[in-house]
């Protein structure tokens, strides 16, 4: 017994000492020591978790992203210090020609000003919705150069690539990454998606600022955002007490939904709204799953608002295109009272604008103007 009883304060010991340890490392942020460096400041962020921003002497960076790895940028005209840790990805300004496959990210580089330091899309010029990359690649100063799992190599090369910023779909073709670092070309992955709160998805303006030396125009850009935001939260009626449901219809007829826990249900919430249905909170990557219209009928019928998706199945004109794809729809209460919504295609890949969309749905539950039938990323259906 008297063994027993030692074996298990041991172990309990142990315990408690492994997860006070691994609580103090949470709770470490003493930055990165480098050789030869001296470190200065961090990045303030308001809402960002998945990367963080260590300033350094004579202008060095280093930029952590969470599970992906550290980048240190280096000034034009210097060079990486001897003896950094092999594991840290060398960032040589200026970056001016980069390979931009994340699409999520071109309007954060359009936030900025930084729409010129592109030189290479993953993307196809009719699958942009940001006019400015469409202007750029029909000028010819951005050019198609494969997408993530199929990269134009040889484009790649002959162009000087020096940065891909690939989101985490690449993952699932390592070997992609592997070739490009294998021709010197740095791969960053990023992931702004996993971010909880929709600003933080937009904060990540202030990464790529870093890369391009604009961190003031980020800092005026992402102000906008959180100043509509705050507007939202402070207002008389930030609770509206009123449902909504968001979702498209897909080929097969099933009914594509958010997940309780997704961005855009948080969108909903802080814009003084109830989602619906609610799915309950999921740990899995993926934002959306589908049911049965039965079963959406059920769980939604009595939802006060409807914003249909329209990005990937296409923008709806009428309530009647609406009820096309099912005429269940006709006993939901939203499309009874008027009250159905569809947003522009613009809105997944335009992510500096997610403090306007909370503005936007606000505005939608609280407002009394029959007349009001255009937003900024929705347009009413009647």
């Amino acid at each position: 017994m008297k063994k027993y009883l030692l074996y298990l304060f041991t172990a309990i010991t142990l315990l408690c000492a492994c997860t006070f340890t691994v609580q103090a490392a949470a709770e470490d942020k003493t930055p990165a020591e480098l050789p030869g460096l001296t470190y200065d400041h961090s990045m303030e962020l308001s809402y960002a978790q998945e990367f963080s921003v260590d300033y350094y002497n004579d202008g060095y960076t280093l930029i952590t992203i969470v599970d992906e790895g550290q980048y240190l940028l280096v000034p034009e005209g210097k060079e990486a210090p001897e003896g950094l840790d092999k594991n840290i990805t060398v960032l040589q300004q200026p970056l001016d020609n980069i390979y931009l496959v994340a699409t999520s990210a071109m309007d954060l580089f359009r936030a900025i000003d930084g729409i010129d330091n592109i030189r290479l899309s993953g993307t196809k010029e009719n699958g942009w919705y940001i006019q400015e990359a469409k202007d750029a690649m029909e000028a010819g100063h951005m050019i198609y150069a494969g997408k993530y799992n199929a990269p134009d190599y040889e484009l790649i090369l002959n162009e000087g690539c020096d940065l891909a910023i690939e989101s985490t779909m690449i993952h699932h073709n390592p070997e992609v990454q592997e070739k490009l670092e294998q021709f010197g070309i740095p791969v960053m992955v990023e992931r702004s998606s996993y971010e909880p709160h929709p600003l933080g998805r937009t904060e990540w303006m202030k990464l790529y600022a870093v890369l391009l030396g604009k961190e003031d125009v980020a800092e005026k850009a992402f102000k906008e955002q959180t100043d509509k935001l705050d507007k939202v939260l402070s207002s008389d009626d930030k609770d509206t007490g009123k449902t909504v449901a968001f979702f498209y219809i897909n080929s097969t007829g099933a009914v594509n939904v958010r997940k309780s826990n997704d961005y855009v249900s948080e969108m909903i919430h802080l814009a003084g709204g109830t989602y619906v249905p609610d799915t309950g909170k999921s740990d899995n990557a993926l934002s959306t799953m589908n049911m049965q219209m039965e079963e959406f009928y059920a769980k939604a019928k009595d939802a006060d608002y409807i914003i249909y998706n329209s990005t990937i199945d296409g923008e709806l004109t009428s309530i009647s295109e609406l009820l096309a794809k099912s005429e269940l729809l006709a006993d939901f209460k939203a499309v009874k009272d008027g009250n159905v919504w569809c947003t522009g295609k613009n809105l997944f890949q335009e992510t500096t604008g997610l403090g306007t969309m909370i503005e936007d749905i606000h505005t939608i539950l609280t407002t009394e103007d029959d007349s009001l039938d255009e937003l900024n990323y929705m347009h009413k259906l009647k």
